[in-house]
């Protein structure tokens, strides 16, 4: 325990339960302890410029999504990040059974993320993207109409909160507004998508787009049956960008080059068969 005696009482507690997801199911009396560590309220005096540090590192483990699982078990989450743990519980619209834990969803897109090496930013925007669902009408589940709005100032509050690095806050936005356009992409609608790519820095910033490509990809993941599973619109994005890519000198005018690369993508699409 001596790694745990350097620390914080709460900061030792999140690197503890870190280090037991990366192993065996732990036995419930040692779950049990740490429950009783957060009632009584080791997590309360962290320091908030030590949280952001552990928890990051935290977040970059092996079993990023068994990690968060412990943290909500034992009532850590509620206690430092209330508006992640408010989605235990709260249905996601989806195929195959029709609706899944957004809690789940979460958990298992963080330890997909994991399996791909994904960077910081992928993974804090995968924990925090869908915080606007927590309190979306009951009659309206399992859709979540208008939750783009109620989860934009939350998302940033928790990331201020936290002192998240600024990629992180705009990889997180980022995915709030574009990842389920991303995931309803077609065939049958190139503008669409090549404006998709445009706004999401496919043309000049290749490291946010892949970034966020990551979070689509792990996101698609997280559904069940999906695991390891290739992204479907993953083929269509490839060839909408290489189409753009491809075009003969590109018109300067930026509603004449928007043109251009939609009619480039529309034929590079008429060969893809996914729609």
């Amino acid at each position: 325990m001596s790694i745990f005696a350097q620390l914080d009482p709460g900061l030792g507690l999140i690197r503890h339960v870190a280090l037991l997801a990366e192993g065996a199911r732990p036995e419930p009396d040692e779950l049990d302890l740490l429950s009783q560590q957060v009632e009584a309220g080791f997590l309360l005096d962290i320091p908030p410029e030590s949280l952001w540090p552990e928890f990051s590192r935290a977040l970059m483990g092996r079993a990023p999504g068994r990690m968060l699982h412990y943290l909500e078990e034992i009532g850590a989450l509620e206690q430092f990040l209330p508006e992640v743990a408010a989605l235990y519980g709260v249905p996601q619209l989806a195929a195959e059974p029709a609706s899944v834990d957004i809690g789940d969803l979460i958990e298992t897109a963080l330890d997909e993320a994991a399996k791909i090496s994904a960077p910081l930013a992928v993974r804090f925007a995968l924990l925090v993207k869908d915080v606007g669902k927590s309190d979306s009408p009951r009659e309206h589940w399992p859709a979540h109409y208008r939750h783009i709005e109620r989860g934009a100032p939350r998302l940033l509050a928790l990331a201020e909160r936290l002192d998240a690095p600024q990629d992180c806050r705009d990889l997180a936005l980022q995915a709030l507004h574009e990842c389920e356009r991303a995931q309803k992409i077609s065939r049958m609608r190139a503008g669409p998508l090549a404006m998709l790519l445009e706004r999401n820095g496919a043309f000049d910033a290749p490291e946010r787009f892949e970034n966020f490509l990551s979070v689509c990809a792990c996101d698609y993941r997280a559904y069940p049956g999906r695991a390891g599973a290739p992204w479907p619109k993953a083929r269509l994005i490839d060839a909408a960008l290489q189409a753009c890519r491809e075009l003969d000198a590109p018109p300067q005018n930026i509603e004449a080059l928007r043109e251009a690369r939609a009619a480039a993508v529309a034929l590079a699409l008429d060969s893809c068969g996914e729609r």
